[in-house]
C-alpha cells in the first residue's frame, strides 16, 4: 500500500463537501475517480497534493512517497518557458541542478560539499536528467505542442497548458500520479500515447475522467457521492455491471427507510391519542415514552439526504420489473434536453464539400468530400492542427482561411446550434442568469424569467448557481452552459466540438441518448471512442492519419 486516505469532514461554509471519504492505493495500481459535476473530485485531489490543509482526516503516505499532481492554476510564473516549468515540477531536478551549476565555484577542499557535489552528479545520471529536456521536448512534439517548449508557459492556452501539465507528470518518476482530466485536450493518436504510458507506468496513479476509453484500462474506479465513495474492482465496464448490482441494493434499503418513516407517523400519531385518552399515570407516561422515541426515530431517518441513484442505459434495460419501477422512481435527477426529433423533415442537403482544400500560408488538408443531410451524423477526424477547427468556421462564415481549391456550401436556410470547447469571454463576469438571458437576446430569441428558472433546472443549476459568474462556474456547469446555448433556437444542424470534455458520466449518457433521437443532422468532433460509437455516421478524415 502506499497511501490511506480518510477525510471525514471538508466544507465550505455552510456547505458539507465530504463526511466519508475512505480509500487506499496500493504501488502502482491505476485509480479512476469519477463522479457528478460539483462532488470535489478537484477538491481531493488539492487535499492528497498537500495544498488544501482545511479539512478533517488523515492523510497517510507511505515513507519516501514521492506525489506529483497536474496544476489546474498557475501564477505568478512571469517569463518561466515551458521547458522550465516543466524541469521545475520534476522532484529533485531543481535541488540536483543547483548543486551541480553552484558547487564547482564555492567547494574549493571542502570534502563535505565534494562528496554532495559528486553524489548529485551520480544521482542526476541515475534519474536520467542529462537527456531530459530532449526527451521533454520530444514528448511535447508527440502530444502536438511543437516549438513550444522555449515559450512562456503563460502564452500557451488553457488546452496546449493542461497538455504540459501531462508530459510534466509523464517524466516526474513519482510513486503516485494525481491526474485531471488529461485527455480533454488530446486528439486520438496523443490519447492513445497517453494510455500505453498510463497502463506502462510504474506510478500510482488517481485520475480524474469521465473519458470512457481511459476508465476502460483502469485497475479500479472510485466513484465520489453524496459525500462518501464506493469503491469498484475494475476497469469501466466491470463499474457499469457492479453499479447496477449495488445502486439495487441502495434502492431496497432506501424504499424501506421510506416505509419506516410512514410507519413511524402513523405511531407518532396513534401514541399521542392513545396518551391523550388515558387516565392512569403509567399508561400516559409509556405512551409518551413511545412517542418520543418515534418522534426522534423519525427525524433521524428524516434528516438522511436521499442517495443519488443512477444506473445506465444499457444496464437499466436488463433490470428485472421490479429493480426496474424502483429506478424509474428513485433515480437522480439528470440533464432535461429538449430536442425536437420531428420525422417530417425533409432529408435535403445541409452540408456539402467537393473536393475541398484549406489552409491560411499553404493548405491545411486536400480532397476533403462533405455530403450530410438531415437525419444523418458526419465526423470530421484528424490530428489536432489538421483543420478540423478551420472547416467548422470556414462552413460558419469565417473568411479567414483560404479555400485553394474545391467548394464547400451550408443551406443559408438553416437553423445551426453550435456547441463549443470555451465558453465566448463577453459572457466571464455575467452571472449564469444573465448570461442565459444576455445569450438568448444575442440570437434574437425571447426569453423570460420563467423559461430562465425552467432551463436551469433542467439543467441541474441551483439558484445560488444562477447567481456564480460564468468565469467562476466549474468545468461540468461551464459545458452544460455551452448545451443551453447550442440548443436555444431549436436548430436543424447540430455542430459538436468535443461535447463530452468535462461533462460527468450520466450526462454524456443523455446527450448520447438525445442525439440519437434527434431528426436533425449531427457535424461533430470527438476523440471519445464510446461517443463515436453512440453517434455513429459518416467519418471525414481531415489531414493524414
Amino acid at each position: 500500500m502506499i497511501a490511506d486516505i480518510t477525510v471525514t469532514e471538508k466544507s465550505f461554509g455552510p456547505k458539507m463537501l465530504m463526511s466519508g471519504i475512505k480509500f487506499s492505493i496500493d504501488d502502482a495500481e491505476k485509480v479512476g475517480v469519477i463522479g457528478r459535476n460539483g462532488v470535489g473530485k478537484s477538491t481531493l485531489f488539492g487535499i492528497l497534493a498537500g495544498e488544501d490543509k482545511d479539512f478533517t482526516g488523515e492523510i497517510i503516505y507511505k515513507r519516501g512517497t514521492v506525489v506529483v499532481a497536474t496544476q489546474q492554476e498557475h501564477h505568478e510564473l512571469g517569463d518561466t518557458t515551458v521547458l522550465q516549468y516543466v524541469l521545475a515540477g520534476l522532484p529533485e531536478y531543481a535541488d540536483l541542478s543547483h548543486i551541480i551549476e553552484t558547487y564547482p565555484e564555492t567547494m574549493g577542499d571542502d570534502m563535505k560539499l565534494i562528496n554532495a557535489y559528486t553524489d548529485a552528479l551520480q544521482r542526476f545520471d541515475d534519474k536520467g536528467f542529462y537527456q531530459i529536456e530532449e526527451q521533454i521536448e520530444r514528448e511535447l512534439d508527440n502530444f502536438q505542442l511543437p516549438g513550444i517548449a522555449h515559450r512562456p508557459f503563460t502564452s500557451l492556452s488553457g488546452g496546449q497548458k493542461r497538455l504540459v501539465e501531462v508530459v510534466k507528470v509523464m517524466h516526474s518518476d513519482a510513486h503516485l500520479a494525481l491526474v485531471d482530466e488529461p485527455t480533454n485536450h488530446m486528439d486520438y493518436v496523443a490519447k492513445a500515447q497517453f494510455i500505453d504510458w498510463m497502463q506502462g507506468a510504474r506510478e500510482a496513479m488517481l485520475v480524474i475522467t469521465h473519458d470512457r476509453d481511459v476508465l476502460r484500462e483502469v485497475d479500479r474506479i472510485i466513484e465520489l457521492k453524496d459525500g462518501a465513495c464506493v469503491s469498484y474492482k475494475g476497469n469501466y465496464d466491470a463499474y457499469l455491471k457492479q453499479n447496477a448490482v449495488s445502486t439495487g441494493s441502495q434502492m431496497n434499503e432506501f424504499e424501506m427507510v421510506e416505509k419506516r418513516i410512514a410507519n413511524l407517523k402513523v405511531k407518532v400519531i396513534d401514541y399521542q391519542r392513545l396518551k391523550e385518552k388515558s387516565r392512569n399515570p403509567g399508561t400516559i407516561q409509556k405512551f409518551k415514552r413511545l412517542e418520543e422515541n418515534s418522534r426522534k426515530e423519525l427525524m433521524e431517518l428524516q434528516a438522511k439526504e436521499k442517495p443519488t441513484f443512477w444506473i445506465d442505459k444499457e444496464s437499466v434495460e436488463n433490470l428485472n420489473y421490479k429493480v426496474a419501477s424502483q429506478y424509474d422512481k428513485f433515480k437522480a435527477k439528470n440533464i432535461r434536453m429538449n430536442l425536437k426529433n420531428d420525422d417530417s423533415r425533409s432529408k435535403h442537403i445541409i452540408v456539402s464539400a467537393r473536393e475541398l482544400s484549406l489552409g491560411y500560408d499553404t493548405p491545411l488538408f486536400d480532397k476533403v468530400t462533405i455530403d450530410l443531410r438531415e437525419g444523418e451524423a458526419l465526423e470530421l477526424r484528424g490530428r489536432n492542427g489538421a483543420g478540423k477547427t478551420t472547416v467548422i468556421k470556414s462552413l460558419l462564415g469565417d473568411s479567414s482561411a483560404t479555400v485553394f481549391s474545391g467548394e464547400m456550401s451550408l443551406d443559408k436556410n438553416v437553423r445551426v446550434g453550435i456547441y463549443e470547447q470555451e465558453v465566448s469571454s463577453q459572457y466571464f463576469e455575467l452571472s449564469l442568469t444573465d448570461a442565459i438571458e444576455r445569450m438568448y437576446l444575442d440570437k434574437d430569441l425571447s426569453i423570460s424569467n420563467t423559461k430562465v428558472r425552467n432551463l436551469l433546472s433542467d439543467y441541474l443549476f441551483t439558484e445560488g448557481d444562477g447567481k456564480t459568474p460564468i468565469n467562476r462556474l466549474s468545468g461540468g456547469q461551464k459545458a452544460r452552459f455551452q448545451v443551453i446555448s447550442m440548443l436555444a433556437n431549436d436548430p436543424q444542424l447540430l455542430i459538436l466540438d468535443e461535447p463530452t470534455n468535462h461533462l460527468d458520466l450520466p450526462s454524456i449518457e443523455e446527450l448520447e441518448t438525445a442525439l440519437k433521437k434527434y431528426s436533425g443532422a449531427i457535424l461533430y468532433v470527438s476523440h471519445d471512442g464510446y461517443f463515436q460509437n453512440s453517434i455513429g455516421g459518416e467519418v471525414v478524415q481531415i489531414g493524414s492519419r
